[in-house]
């Protein structure tokens, strides 16, 4: 080919090229705000961090037999606000308890998951929750045995940085019973 055909063919070229290019700027454009939009908290995460994140004092009282345990959490946001973590100490005459919980939300369930890991029992207790009104009720189970402990968790903000948890519990399908009803004050 005569150099000035290739000259031609290349300058023809050019603006093939710069085509090609700006579509291939568009699409990486489109995939960076995708990838930026999957990124995003859920609002159902957005609204839990709203109840939970934050360090808070609590009381447990136990209904058997009156006794009361102090303690505190803190409840922070997991890897890009899609998890929260909650970690939670109390001690007192009922003794010395020490867990976290990790809650998500399950868009394919459309529900919470939340898993529980304490130093009384091993492995996690997985619970399934969902807003009740303004309640946000959790439901999950365990086994030991032959026994079968169906439990419930209802926690509801009373005020503002005041939240109120109640724990029911109930083995072999026997009506439940309060476990354990807790009380938060945020700290400031």
């Amino acid at each position: 080919m005569k150099p000035t055909k290739l000259r031609g063919l290349w300058f023809a070229s050019i603006p093939i090229l710069i085509f090609l290019a700006a579509c291939a700027m568009s699409w990486s454009n489109v995939r960076a705000q995708e990838s930026s939009l999957a990124r995003l908290p859920a609002p159902e995460m957005q609204r839990l961090a709203k109840f939970y994140v934050g360090i808070w004092d609590y009381t447990e009282t136990y209904p058997k037999n009156g006794k009361q345990n102090t303690g505190v959490y803190s409840s922070e946001l997991g890897p890009g606000g899609n998890s929260i973590i909650n970690k939670f100490h109390s001690k007192g005459p009922v003794g010395d308890f020490e867990g976290m919980l990790v809650m998500t939300w399950d868009a394919k369930e459309k529900a919470y998951k939340a898993y529980v890991f304490g130093n009384d029992f091993p492995g996690a207790i997985i619970e399934t929750g969902q807003w009740e009104g303004e309640t946000l009720v959790f439901h999950g189970g365990l086994s030991a045995g032959q026994m079968k402990l169906a439990l419930r968790n209802a926690a509801k903000l009373m005020a503002p940085g005041k939240m109120a948890s109640d724990a029911f519990s109930s083995a072999n399908g026997a009506p439940e019973q309060l476990l354990v009803h807790v009380e938060a004050t945020r700290r400031p």
